[in-house]
């Protein structure tokens, strides 16, 4: 059995950790342990903590999708991390695999999200609707590998299963995503998205960290590997893309 995660960066206000795809952030109507969950086991076994651990995840990752995923450790870290996101002042880079090649080699896109809470799904439009949420994402095209193409994304908002519609809605599902019209499933159930970079400034100590997460430990994913041309010592990442 696969880890659910591996720790990124640590220390007394934050836990950064790559979560395995299949792992739930948070409970859900299954019951099943979430990432939640074995992040607090290992905060609680590490530093011999009695009673409850606190850890809040700040942002959620779709259960099928890998990648970084941020826990705060404290009260003020989790306001401060909350506040980050919601101002928008954190970057964030995604990979995604694809079968379609999309028309333009860099594009933005902008689409209008309405989420169906019953069936967990989002429908994208072209202009604004009656409950729409405006959403955009810039990718650029990284390169093509036995058939399929290798998206990065960069997503300015951050709406449910936003980067999963805005590429179904442009006629690119991502690998694996049959709830977003890929022809079939992955044979792990996950779908070919990865949360990868990461970059923002520390809640409490205020310096910079650029955090990354390696790709899944997969045959398929790793052969894309050689697009990863990009080193953690990239400071430009806030204003290029990787390639």
């Amino acid at each position: 059995m696969k880890k659910p995660f591996n720790v990124i960066f640590e220390d007394n206000h934050l836990l950064v950790v790559n979560k395995s795809a299949g792992i739930l952030v948070q409970g859900d109507k299954t019951g099943d342990k979430t990432l939640t969950d074995y992040c607090k086991d290992y905060i609680a076994h590490k530093y011999q903590k009695p009673g409850a651990v606190f850890l809040h995840p700040v942002h959620r990752l779709d259960r099928p999708v890998s990648g970084i995923v941020v826990f705060a450790r404290t009260s003020k870290a989790l306001e401060r991390m909350t506040a980050l996101f919601r101002k928008r002042d954190i970057h964030k880079v995604y990979w995604a695999i694809v079968k379609k090649k999309p028309r333009e080699e860099m594009a933005k896109l902008t689409h209008w999200l309405v989420k169906d809470n019953d069936k967990n799904v989002s429908k994208a439009f072209e202009r604004e609707v009656a409950d729409s949420k405006k959403s955009e994402t810039n990718y650029k095209r990284m390169g093509k590998l036995n058939d399929h193409w290798l998206l990065e994304l960069r997503p300015v908002t951050g709406r449910p299963h936003q980067l999963r519609v805005q590429l179904a809605a442009m006629g690119c599902p991502i690998r694996g995503d049959v709830k977003y019209g890929f022809s079939k499933a992955n044979p792990d159930l996950s779908i070919n998205l990865h949360a990868f970079h990461l970059v923002f400034n520390h809640p409490v100590k205020k310096e910079k960290l650029f955090l990354r997460a390696a790709l899944p430990e997969d045959q398929f994913w790793e052969q894309f590997l050689e697009f990863e041309n990009v080193k953690t010592s990239d400071r430009h990442l806030d204003n290029t893309f990787s390639g």
